[in-house]
This record gives C-alpha cells, sequence and structure tokens, in this order.
C-alpha cells in the first residue's frame, strides 16, 4: 500500500484514554510526512535519472552499432584490398617473368643469329682466301712461265732483262694478303 505525506498529514487517530500525547504523534507525523516526502521527491529524481541513463545507454548502443558495423565494413575492405593487392602483385610477377623468358628467348635467338652469322662470315673468309690462293697460284705460275721463256729467250740471245731475278715467293704473298 503506498502512503503519500499528505495521508500522513491527515490522518487521525480516535481518543481514548490514557493514550499518546496528541502533539507528539503530531510532530512525529509531520516529521515522517517531511521524510516520506524528501524520500518520494528524491525517489522521482532518481527515476528521472534512470530514464536519462537509459536513453544515453540506448544512444551509446547505437554508437557502439555504429562503430562495430564501421569497423567490420572497414576490416572487409582492408581485406578485399589486401586481396586486391595480392592478386595485382602476383599478376605483375607473372607477367615480369613472362617478359624476362621473352626477352630471354630473344637473346638466345641473337645470340644463335650471330653464332650463324659468326659461321658464315668464316666460311665466307675461308672460301675468299682458297679463290685467292688460286689467283695467287695461277698469276705465279703465269710469272714463272714468263721468266722461263724470258730465260730461253735470253739463252737464245734475245734482249737482256733483269727478269731471271725475280724469285717468286708464293707463301710470302699470301701472307701479306691475309
Amino acid at each position: 500500500m503506498k502512503i503519500s505525506p499528505l495521508e500522513i498529514r491527515q490522518q487521525e487517530f480516535t481518543k481514548k484514554m490514557r493514550g499518546f500525547d496528541p502533539d507528539e504523534v503530531q510532530s512525529f507525523l509531520e516529521s515522517l510526512a517531511d521524510e516520506v516526502q524528501r524520500l518520494s521527491e528524491d525517489n522521482d529524481t532518481l527515476k528521472s535519472e534512470v530514464e536519462n541513463l537509459t536513453e544515453q545507454i540506448n544512444e551509446y548502443k547505437k554508437i557502439e552499432k555504429n562503430l562495430q558495423d564501421t569497423l567490420l565494413k572497414a576490416q572487409e575492405n582492408s581485406t578485399k584490398s589486401f586481396e586486391a593487392a595480392k592478386k595485382q602483385t602476383s599478376l605483375m610477377l607473372k607477367e615480369a617473368e613472362l617478359k624476362a623468358a621473352q626477352i630471354i628467348e630473344k637473346a638466345r635467338e641473337s645470340t644463335n643469329d650471330i653464332r650463324n652469322a659468326v659461321v658464315n662470315l668464316r666460311e665466307e673468309k675461308d672460301l675468299i682466301i682458297a679463290k685467292l690462293k688460286a689467283i695467287v697460284n695461277s698469276q705465279a705460275n703465269l710469272l714463272e712461265l714468263k721468266v722461263e721463256r724470258a730465260g730461253e729467250e735470253k739463252s737464245a740471245g734475245k734482249k737482256t732483262d733483269d727478269s731471271n731475278k725475280m724469285d717468286i715467293d708464293l707463301n710470302d704473298i699470301l701472307n701479306k694478303i691475309l
């Protein structure tokens, strides 16, 4: 049963003989009413504070939920960004490896082309040297024939010449050419 301060103040008791002092009872009821009123006001104040704090708690819970959602989204975005960066790095590495393999293959092809060109040039050099030797040999043979004829003509008494001083050194000519 709920008693208000006003009910305490207005409470009246039946009078009997040799009962309590009415002034003391009234004074006690007044002080009791004051105390109940103060407690009631304190209770109202506390209820108001509880309502305010409950509202704040609800707001904080909303903020906490928003923060949790934001944090979760940030983690998801971070994970997605990390995965995307990882994929991109992997793709770049594969692309770099492919380019490196292509460069190495081109270098091998160039090396083979250069080797083939060197072999061809050596073969051409050997062919040219062989042709030059053949030409020098044929020219030397012609000169030897002319020297022999000149020697025969000299012995036959015709025109004298310094032709017999010509000793042809075929190897010396070839060495000078090469």
